[in-house]
């Protein structure tokens, strides 16, 4: 916990103005609620996906500001984050329509418009904002109205898309009144000529960077890990597991270990990903199974039944682990599943 608040202060400082913490996706795999808390002392606000996460933090004590990113679906969710004092998002015609038809307090609603700078998936046209703004500001419930967009190529500090998406919005919202937000993990980090008014981090929260290049300011947040739980000997031409991918060039010490895709790690790694075996650096070797994969003793002799493995955390780097899988941090940090979980905050 103390590595997740350490990040978003370096997040705040590196933007600038105010910071939503992204928990969206259960913190992206660390647990919504505990990352919440933690940082409650000093998190401007949060950022979640739908309204029943929205609620569920509500509901377990988190009072700072709430915004759903995709807004509200339908009438109920409208009056639900009334209630709850609920900040959404309307990136379509239709969402307005609903606000406009629900009966509500007056000023009694915080709304983020998106528009559609680029990236072409959810927000108004540019040539649509200004007719989209003046229908939330005539709506008597809308108490504020903040301007937003996002970045679909940030993450590609070369690429001119980031710089023509801030172009866009700038005219697209000129004059309109309301706070401004654009930049995500990749946005703070990389285009500090997109900082506005508020931030909105979420991989970076979490230790990983969404750069080609590593953030040495970082700190992981989650540590994957198991034990070694049965050790056996594997002679000189003989194959490993499922699919024989492994063949020992000589007699090799094999650990089994008690974690597999079942539990979030990715089936995909080749032989020779790294691991940590009692903290030294080792390899994975064999195919991963659904319960259990394998690695490579030989070179620690003083190790064997019962040493910590780590999978990814301080001393594996998880986007290494991702590029290996070929994918993402993000997806391999959401899709872990079936583990204990424990939260240390020192």
């Amino acid at each position: 916990m103390a590595a997740l608040r350490q990040n978003y202060l370096t997040a705040r400082a590196r933007h600038g103005g105010r910071a939503l913490a992204v928990v969206k996706a259960n913190a992206y795999g660390h647990g919504a609620i505990e990352c919440a808390s933690a940082l409650s002392g000093i998190a401007d606000g949060f950022a979640v996906a739908l309204m029943a996460e929205a609620l569920e933090l509500r509901h377990a004590g988190i009072s700072q500001p709430i915004l759903v990113l995709e807004g509200c679906f339908d009438t109920q969710e409208i009056i639900a984050a009334q209630a709850n004092d609920v900040w959404i998002v309307v990136h379509q015609s239709s969402q307005i329509d609903n606000l406009v038809a629900t009966a509500l307090p007056q000023n009694s609603l915080h709304v983020w418009l998106k528009i559609d700078s680029g990236m072409h998936r959810a927000g108004f046209d540019p040539a649509q904002t200004r007719l989209a703004y003046q229908r939330l500001d005539a709506c008597p419930a809308i108490h504020t109205i903040t301007l937003m967009s996002h970045f679909a190529r940030a993450d590609e500090p070369d690429q001119s898309t980031t710089a023509s998406q801030i172009e866009a919005f700038n005219a697209a919202t000129y004059g309109l009144l309301g706070d401004r937000s654009l930049s995500n993990s990749a946005g703070v980090l990389a285009w500090p000529q997109a900082s506005r008014d508020w931030a909105r981090p979420g991989i970076l929260l979490y230790g990983a960077s969404p750069l080609p290049q590593s953030e040495p300011k970082l700190l992981p947040v989650m540590t994957l890990q198991s034990e070694v739980f049965a050790v056996r000997t594997l002679l000189a031409g003989e194959a490993l597991g499922y699919g024989g991918t492994f063949v020992a060039a000589h007699d090799t010490r094999v650990g089994l270990v008690a974690l597999g895709y079942a539990d979030g790690y990715p089936r995909g790694v080749p032989n020779g990903t790294p691991v940590a075996i009692d903290g030294q650096p080792a390899r994975l070797i064999g195919r991963v199974s659904m319960d259990m994969l394998t690695v490579d003793l030989t070179p620690f002799p003083d190790a064997g039944v019962g040493s910590l493995v780590e999978l990814w955390g301080e001393r594996i780097d998880i986007n290494q682990i991702a590029q290996l899988a070929n994918t993402i941090a993000y997806e391999l940090l959401c899709n872990v599943k079936r583990v204990q979980r424990v939260y240390i905050d020192q």
